[in-house]
């Protein structure tokens, strides 16, 4: 207690900078992956998709972002275990956001996709379990969230493949491909924007103070009408510009395909936002987490919380971290999802994007932290099975694996090492 009242000024810095930092790393290597599909395609350039991620990374983190970080913040460490040395759950929230924002540097530059809630919930366990007790983790939710981890590349490969498939179907396997794209392709741009408009109505809105009751009962049924009518105008604004592509005569040994690539280019557009306001929406815990469980330790005079609110001022700090490392060093990683995995084009990568978006969505409305990357490249997998085992790139995926294995123990044992630091430092 006599550390937080004498150090709390200095506590909040320190957390705040560790936390940017945490974020920048986000950014860095995670929200990279979200765009690489889209830049990998040739669907949109880097610039455009920094853009894209400037708006919609921002606007998840603070309109969807509370519902995961909750999870983060109370379901790994046993707060009751805490409540004579608060100074310890500080020392450790400091450690772990530093923790894992260093591993992410490391893996950035090298170019590895690695999971930022890998790298985090690592980093939480590890100080926990060595610097205070094995009995302080919730060792029941850590393997809940361990095996959402599965469940996530999963659940998107399979949601990505059936997409393609239905791309398949429908449009690329059918006498008319381009009339086809262009007749099907606003139903998938509705389903875009019918995802989003439910994740942020059913989970973002009451972050922001605002309650959409239409009278229909449950909150799920009053938020269905409105996100139709998003789903709608999303689609609307999609057939203004699928209007504007005409057909092109590729010649006898052209490709068939390339008009109908076009208009899944403009699908991709909107595929990217989607991706790019779930990831935020999910992802931003694993920098904001920690903060908020700091912040309301010295808020409230050295007691800890099983709960407390998430101010919203966190939310811009973790928002506006994720969108400078996007734009400082996102290239590295978006070059190892976009182009090494299996050749993707803009109606592979649709199906990648809008898979893994829809699983994302998901476990944000419901409070699971999954791992984004392991989704992506789940569905990126997934897209390049529909084309049979010859299309990936089984060299590239095994370092991606190996990467993903080292990441535990390497946020434990980085956060092992900064709390034992700030411990000494402070006492």
């Amino acid at each position: 207690m006599e550390i937080i009242a004498e150090h709390s000024h200095i506590l909040l810095i320190m957390t705040c900078c560790f936390g940017l930092f945490m974020a920048w790393g986000v950014g860095a290597n995670d929200v990279a992956n979200a765009m690489g599909t889209s830049v990998g395609s040739k669907a949109i350039t880097v610039k455009q998709a920094i853009l894209i991620a400037m708006i919609f990374e921002f606007a998840g983190a603070y309109l969807a972002g509370g519902e995961v970080t909750s999870t983060i913040r109370k379901g790994i460490i046993d707060p009751a275990i805490l409540q004579d040395t608060p100074e310890l759950l500080v020392f450790g929230m400091m450690s772990a956001l530093l923790a894992a924002g260093t591993w992410l540097l490391i893996a950035s530059m090298f170019g590895w996709p690695v999971s930022t809630t890998h790298s985090i919930v690592g980093a939480l366990v590890g100080f926990a379990a060595v610097g205070i007790s094995v009995d302080a983790v919730s060792w029941g939710k850590v393997g809940k969230i361990v095996a959402s981890w599965v469940v996530s590349p999963v659940m998107a490969g399979t949601i990505s493949f059936g997409l393609f498939m239905s791309v398949q179907k429908l449009i690329l396997d059918t006498k008319s491909p381009f009339e086809n794209a262009k007749k099907y392709v606003p139903f998938y741009m509705f389903t875009v924007g019918f995802m989003i408009a439910m994740v942020t109505m059913l989970k973002g809105l009451k972050h922001v103070g605002i309650e959409l009751d239409f009278g229909l009962g449950s909150k799920f049924a009053n938020a269905i009408p409105m996100a139709v009518i998003v789903g709608v105008v999303v689609a609307l604004i999609g057939q203004r510009f699928l209007m504007r592509i005409k057909e092109v005569d590729v010649g006898a040994g052209g490709n068939r395909f390339a008009n109908v690539e076009k208009v899944f280019a403009v699908l991709m557009v909107f595929t990217a936002c989607a991706m790019a306001f779930a990831h935020g929406s999910n992802d931003v815990a694993n920098a904001v987490g920690p903060i908020a469980a700091v912040v309301g330790v010295l808020n409230n005079g050295g007691n800890v919380m099983a709960q407390s609110p998430m101010p919203a001022w966190i939310l811009l700090l973790g928002g506006g971290g994720i969108v400078l490392g996007l734009a400082t060093y996102g290239f590295k990683v978006m070059a190892t999802i976009g182009k090494k995995i299996t050749e993707l084009t803009p109606s592979r990568g649709f199906a990648a994007e809008l898979g893994a978006a829809t699983t994302v969505v998901l476990a944000s409305a419901t409070g699971l932290p999954i791992s984004t990357t392991h989704t992506l490249v789940g569905a990126v997998l997934g897209v390049g099975l529909a084309r049979g085992i010859a299309a990936l790139n089984l060299r590239v995926i095994s370092t991606i694996f190996m990467s993903w294995i080292i990441t535990l123990p390497a946020g434990a044992g980085l956060a092992i090492l900064f709390f034992f630091t700030f411990k000494a430092m402070f006492s």
